[in-house]
């Protein structure tokens, strides 16, 4: 076998962790880092590779010996630092790990365990359809056990996920909810009722769930939320009416001048690499530097080893990758920032990993450089971008907040690529949004300084390029509640040399609720 060299090996760990943006790092067969909180820097040095991963919980520095990429894993053979016998430490893009066996065999048992839950819960019920089938032309996959309910002219949809899938796929499961209700009243004959939708989702999973489903039509459906505890056989029905129950936070708006003054330095260093690169404040404490919307540089304050001082630093990569610029890399900056430069425009190289990367920020600086070309009702001086939004679930960023002329809050949800999932996420942010604004927190946390708000309720906007609109999106907006004023505005594909709207949708006045026409038909 030829002797792999440090230097190859660290051309492999980076090759693959650029392409990996959301991979968890696995030591002996635990999670010990989620590359999406995470950070890492790979040094081939001194003869070595070294591979640096960090975390607010915890950090580690491992000598990588030997590499191996199989079935999207890249496997590797390290070292700790001081011991002698090397150890096995596994990066994957995917964070379900279970072979395809694996996964069927729990969600065969999970439709059975379904089944008997509904039997017992539900007695007057017959239970029919119960199903993991995979049917892509409605877009369902084995991840959700569906099926239906009936009692006499009465139909529920029913659809259930198991404990084992990841967090996303429950989250996730709502949207899927909704699409195959839409099925059910689509197939059943005409003496027949599909009233709702029953959701079952694993025990201590639903916060997310639960926040969207209070924010359907209940004139459209009747909607039910459970807990399913697997190990107990227990069933939980949440309570999903009470909207005013949010799990959220806000963050105070940072005071940009004051931080763009304390980094002004950093800024003079970094753009003069590279020239009219974005500036964003994070904090008092952190800024960002990006070229279309695609990080590369951080300027931060740390504290100096042994004193109460801090110093300002600047680090340098792109996705989870970092490293401290100094006088021994700063050729490598240079030459990220050039490639970002000569690479990351309308008409660089499609296939070049830089031109790829993170389109919706890409997009998301152009429409925050501008907001007023999505709706002329929006003002372009006075908005912001990647606004964190904190709940029980995740730590979400919501793209664009902004407002009308009037004042009325605008909340702008993009997506560059096709995505089912884009309605409910917009909800998410809306919900967030209004339940701050109605305690009339956005002023006292620093945002819209000088300017009055609009009591009125906020907009949503959804964008996407007019031809990677999922075709499911109809059906996932036509059962958001009608409290919210949304909007769909299909942008022109060519939207990296500037953003042109080619149509818009916006709900269709109705005087009778969906579920009192499909009664009507019924009878």
């Amino acid at each position: 076998m030829p002797t792999v060299t440090p230097q190859a090996l660290t051309r492999t760990v980076q090759d693959f962790l650029s392409q990996a943006a959301g991979a968890v790092v696995l030591e002996n067969g635990a999670v010990a880092f989620d590359l999406a909180q995470s950070k890492y820097s790979i040094s081939g040095e001194y003869n070595r590779c070294l591979l640096h991963l960090w975390s607010a919980e915890r950090n580690a520095v491992r000598r990588v010996l030997d590499a191996e990429i199989k079935n999207g894993t890249l496997r590797l053979a390290v070292q700790r630092l001081g011991q002698a016998r090397p150890s096995k430490l596994e990066i994957c893009r995917e964070r379900d790990r279970r072979s395809p066996t694996a996964r069927r065999v729990v969600r065969a048992a999970y439709e059975q365990k379904l089944r008997r839950t509904l039997e017992r819960y539900f007695a007057e019920f017959k239970i029919t359809k119960l199903t993991g089938a995979m049917d892509l032309e409605k877009s369902f996959g084995p991840v959700y056990t569906r099926g239906v309910m009936r009692q006499g002219r009465s139909v529920f949809a029913v659809l259930g996920v198991n404990a084992q899938e990841t967090q996303a796929s429950i989250d996730a499961a709502l949207t899927f909810g909704i699409l195959w209700l839409d099925v059910c009243r689509r197939a059943q004959t005409a003496n027949v009722l599909v009233e709702g939708l029953k959701l079952f989702v694993p025990n201590g999973t639903s916060a997310l769930v639960r926040e969207r489903m209070a924010n359907l039509n209940r004139d459209a459906a009747k909607w039910s939320l459970f807990e399913l505890d697997e190990r107990h056989d227990a069933l939980v029905e949440i309570d999903c009416a009470d909207r005013g129950n949010v799990a959220t936070r806000l963050v105070h708006a940072t005071d940009d001048e004051a931080a763009r003054e304390r980094f002004k330095d950093s800024i003079t260093q970094v753009q003069a690499v590279l020239p009219n690169c974005e500036v964003a404040v994070l904090s008092a404490a952190e800024i960002v530097f990006r070229w279309r919307g695609l990080e590369f540089a951080r300027a931060r304050l740390g504290g100096i080893p042994g004193s109460f001082r801090s110093t300002e630093e600047i680090v340098f990569g792109v996705g989870a990758e970092e490293r401290v610029l100094e006088l021994r890399n700063d050729d490598e900056f240079q030459q990220l920032a050039h490639c970002l430069r000569d690479t990351r425009h309308p008409y660089g190289r499609r296939q070049h990993p830089l031109w790829r990367l993170r389109p919706e920020r890409w997009l998301e600086s152009l429409v925050a450089g501008d907001v007023s070309v999505i709706d002329d009702r929006l003002v372009p001086s006075c908005r912001y971008s990647q606004v964190p939004a904190f709940s029980a679930a995740d730590r979400a960023m919501i793209d664009v907040l902004t407002t009308t002329h009037s004042g009325r809050l605008a909340v702008v949800e993009l997506k560059a690529d096709e995505d089912i999932h884009l309605p409910l996420q917009g909800l998410d942010y809306w919900v967030r949004v209004e339940w701050h604004h109605a305690r009339e927190e956005f002023p006292r946390f620093g945002y819209f300084e000088g300017r009055e708000l609009s009591s009125e309720k906020p907009l949503l906007f959804l964008v996407a390029p007019a031809l990677r609109v999922h075709p499911s999106t109809d059906t996932l907006l036509r059962y958001l509640s009608p409290e919210i004023e949304w909007e769909f505005v299909g942008i022109d594909e060519r939207w990296r040399e500037g953003v042109k709207v080619v149509f818009r949708k916006r709900p269709e006045p109705s005087t009778r609720s969906e579920q009192e026409l499909l009664s009507r038909d019924a009878s």
